[in-house]
């Protein structure tokens, strides 16, 4: 099947240069040059991965992250010219599952493309297994849920990863390396603002208390892990 990319870019000869080196790629590409028609072919286009320009002209990139997040939780990277930490933040918060700066050289955003839909479809795909427990949580890989007293947490799909991961390692330390490499699946040469962000992310939707974790627990200087 045909993967879809809805390409949100303001910038015409940016989208016509990036639209042709993705369906160089075999990628089917829809087009947006704002926020509001991002919006408004999001349910028709039916992407498999939204690639999203951070400075759109009206409804910011931010804006349209988080609306499409209140939609469903097709993968989203954030494109940015700015590679300050609190811009990368920002939209990684908004809810995007990764980023991307520019100038874009094609091959490399292929790559990144292609390594964020694998792990969609690794973890879509997933043999059913037993249901973890983690403290409260009940973790269903096989099927995509969460579930904490009998009412269903809806995680992303890198958040729902992230869970699993740590979850199969059933109360042993996961470095931050490690995670980085399961849970992306590419190199990020030490960048870890992708999995604080998700962490923290993560967290807020588990946690009775997010101030107060007791199910992703930070081990200082070694990485991350749930309760045995």
């Amino acid at each position: 099947m045909t993967t879809t990319v809805l390409l949100v870019e303001d910038d015409a000869r940016i989208r016509q240069a990036l639209g042709l080196a993705l369906a160089d790629e075999g990628y089917r590409v829809v087009e947006a040059g704002t926020g509001e028609q991002a919006l408004d072919r999001l349910g028709a286009a039916a992407p498999d991965v939204v690639l999203l320009d951070l400075m759109l002209p009206g409804m910011d990139g931010l804006q349209v992250c988080a609306a499409i997040r209140d939609r469903g939780d097709v993968p989203i990277i954030m494109v940015t010219a700015r590679t300050d930490t609190e811009d990368v933040i920002a939209g990684l918060e908004a809810g995007a599952d990764d980023y991307v700066t520019k100038p874009l050289v094609a091959g490399e955003l292929a790559a990144r493309i292609r390594a964020l839909l694998r792990r969609v479809r690794t973890s879509e795909g997933q043999d059913a297994v037993a249901a973890l427990e983690v403290g409260q949580l009940t973790v269903y890989p096989a099927q995509g849920r969460v579930v904490r007293g009998g009412t269903e947490i809806h995680l992303t799909k890198t958040e729902f990863r992230l869970l699993c991961t740590l979850a199969a390692a059933r109360g042993r330390v996961v470095s931050r390396e490690q995670l980085l490499e399961q849970v992306w699946d590419y190199g990020y040469f030490g960048d870890t603002r992708l999995l604080d962000v998700h962490v923290r992310r993560l967290r807020r939707k588990v946690e009775p208390d997010p101030g107060q974790p007791s199910h992703v627990l930070t081990v200082r200087g070694m990485g991350y892990r749930v309760p045995s």
